[in-house]
């Protein structure tokens, strides 16, 4: 990746991203939103959409806008629509959450919040859409990594095309008798179409291209690989197809969402066996601490697959449907996105200050600009409170998820000031620091564009 250029505003998104992740880990501290609150209330509606836009969001935008280029080896659209779209969608999210105090009788219902945030929202994602889209229909080929991040932004369009009819008709804009009936019965399908297709599909897709280059292990495009991908789309589809049409015609759509369910068991268990291959396929022998925390990552993915199918013939996924979509929140997808930004702001780091001057004078190290022994603590301490919260959460331990959440909060504290750390070069030894020609980089937006 040397030469490649660096997406401006990535570490902008990144940034806002870990702001909201504290945020909500905060709210869960003080006992804001479920379980304090009902699943439903608009406090716990709040704290997921902090997590969902404001976090898992934002977060996944700011690396597909730099790795979408790689993957397709072809130069983004656009630097230049990376800003205005993450301005819309903070200022969208904003509008969302006061939309939702309004249902809650804290705010004065005279602003149009929620069409407001529709508007916003569905700019901002419409604009990281068109960004990414054009340059993937630029590029020659489309390897099959990418194609796992095309349906992801497929599924983006669809759970915010649906948050926005949600957004309308809760703020009495739209009355249209099927889009309320959607609104009333469609929640299942808009977190299939958001966990499970933009974050948790596009992540698959990433974590492909990311966990061979940063393990030094084989590119994979063989038929396990191309059979969780149509298999993960075909559930996809009929999930979020097939669920809003059965709504609209009145039926209940459970047996669609499962049969869905039941095709994307087989797609992630060949996603699996695929990591496993990855790991075991590797040429580096010492795994990297981002290598090492994404495994925890995925044993939390199998954990919450595996309560899903020990729930459902107990007829108990109802019940605890919380604690599950909780561990593939924090457990799954934030797990990974936090194992994978300590190493990718390392790596665009070291790109941005020293890859103009490599051969030209000494330079470090990616992995100088990091301490792991330092930073292993904090992501222990992290996954230990995920499993722990999601235990107290089918307990109904108000008051231990509490104590868990909090544990959460300084845990991810302790990585985002890693992730400081790094962009400030303080764990760089003095005498390689900053070498003739080399600036060192701002902490929100990338010299090299």
């Amino acid at each position: 990746m040397v030469g490649v250029s660096l997406s401006r505003w990535t570490m902008s998104y990144f940034a806002a991203a870990l702001v909201a992740l504290l945020v909500a880990e905060f709210l869960m501290t003080i006992g804001y939103g479920f379980p304090a609150a009902a699943q439903a209330a608009p406090e716990t509606l709040i704290l997921v959409h902090i997590v969902a836009i404001g976090w898992l969001s934002l977060l996944m935008c700011g690396a597909l806008l730099q790795f979408v280029p790689v993957l397709v080896v072809q130069p983004l659209h656009s630097d230049r629509l990376a800003l205005p779209a993450l301005g819309s969608l903070i200022a969208g999210l904003a509008a969302l959450i006061i939309g939702f105090l309004q249902l809650a009788g804290h705010v004065d219902r005279d602003i149009p919040a929620f069409a407001l945030a529709g508007v916003l929202l569905g700019s901002g994602f419409a604009l990281v859409v068109w960004n990414l889209g054009r340059t993937v229909v630029a590029a020659q080929t489309i390897p099959l990594a990418s194609r796992f991040v095309v349906a992801g932004l497929a599924c983006m369009a669809a759970t915010a095309g649906l948050g926005i009819i949600f957004a309308l008709v809760f703020g009495g804009t739209v009355t249209y008798r099927p889009l309320a009936v959607l609104t009333g019965a469609g929640l299942p399908v808009h977190v299939v179409a958001g966990l499970g297709g933009w974050l948790s599909f596009t992540a698959m897709g990433v974590s492909y291209r990311l966990l061979a280059m940063f393990m030094l292990a084989p590119e994979l495009e063989g038929r396990t690989t191309k059979g969780c991908l149509y298999l993960g789309v075909a559930a996809l589809v009929l999930a979020i197809g097939g669920g809003v049409l059965t709504i609209l015609f009145d039926q209940d759509p459970e047996f669609v969402l499962l049969a869905a369910a039941a095709v994307g068991l087989m797609a992630l268990m060949l996603y699996g066996g695929d990591v496993l291959h990855l790991y075991r396929a590797r040429k580096r022998r010492h795994i990297e601490l981002n290598s090492r925390m994404a495994a925890l990552a995925l044993a939390s993915l199998a954990a919450s697959v595996a309560l899903i199918i020990v729930l459902l013939p107990l007829g108990r996924l109802t019940d605890h449907i919380g604690a599950v979509v909780f561990l593939i929140a924090f457990g799954w997808l934030s797990g990974l996105g936090l194992a994978q930004l300590y190493k990718i702001v390392a790596f665009l780091t070291w790109l941005e200050c020293y890859g103009p001057v490599l051969g030209k004078a000494p330079t470090p190290r990616v992995q100088d600009l990091v301490t792991e022994a330092r930073a292993l603590k904090w992501f222990v301490l992290y996954f230990l409170a995920v499993w722990t919260g999601t235990i107290a959460l089918l307990a109904s331990a108000a008051l231990v998820f509490q104590i868990t959440a909090a544990a959460m909060l300084i845990a991810s504290g302790g990585i985002v000031a890693e992730l400081v750390r790094t962009r400030r070069l303080a764990d760089v030894k003095a005498v390689s620091r900053l070498p003739l020609g080399v600036q060192r980089p701002r902490l929100l937006l990338s010299y090299h564009a």
